[in-house]
């Protein structure tokens, strides 16, 4: 991922979307191109949304996270690996595709992992989204909605991942790498992430 890219807000048009990930996976891994995906998506309204407009655009949001993942391995675990683990890919591919995430992931939840420091609260993501504004023009021009919104996805995620057992839980719990996405992690040389699931055994090695 380019560090340098810039902060988007699109998570709140784009969530978690597991079941529309697993869907474009399958048809991923059935050698079918984009285009072919989307037109399959689309005509057959595999995610059941209300508009043709909201499927083409979620269409092509899972088929450029399922991309940036850069690893067809990865893209066959969402596709058929277990919930849990299809679910922690699922995870990465947005830490890949939007540096907001990234960023809370490792900065946030890496560190209070490394810190042994498991409480959780509305104070862990008010804090992190004040130093992005202060640090960043683009999150500081967001409104105060976009920000709530972006909080609730990101706690959803949260939850979804089993960091947390649900939206008002207070401490996180302690999630284990599946090997699957460690081993593609460091093929990526990517372990400044490894962190953030709570991984720290290699780290200094990879960096």
């Amino acid at each position: 991922m380019d560090h340098s890219c810039p902060y988007i807000a699109s998570l709140t048009r784009e969530p978690f979307l597991f079941y529309e990930m697993r869907i474009t996976a399958k048809l991923m891994c059935s050698d079918l191109n984009e285009d072919e995906i989307r037109k399959q998506i689309v005509q057959q309204n595999l995610f059941q949304y209300p508009t043709e407009k909201s499927v083409s655009r979620i269409a092509r949001a899972c088929i450029k996270r399922l991309y940036g993942l850069q690893d067809e391995g990865l893209v066959y675990g969402i596709a058929s690996q277990p919930t849990d683990v299809a679910k922690q890919i699922c995870l990465y591919a947005m830490m890949r595709r939007s540096r907001l995430v990234r960023e809370f992931m490792v900065t946030v939840i890496g560190e209070k992992y490394r810190l042994k420091d498991y409480t959780f609260g509305k104070i862990d993501l008010n804090t992190f989204f004040m130093r992005l504004q202060e640090q960043e023009d683009t999150v500081a021009s967001w409104s105060d909605s976009t920000i709530t919104k972006l909080k609730q996805i990101i706690t959803r995620v949260l939850v979804e991942t089993e960091y947390l057992d649900n939206i008002r839980a207070d401490h996180l719990n302690l999630v284990w790498l599946h090997p699957i996405l460690e081993n593609a992690i460091k093929r990526n040389g990517d372990a400044a992430v490894l962190p953030a699931f709570h991984c720290f055994s290699q780290v200094e090695m990879y960096k």
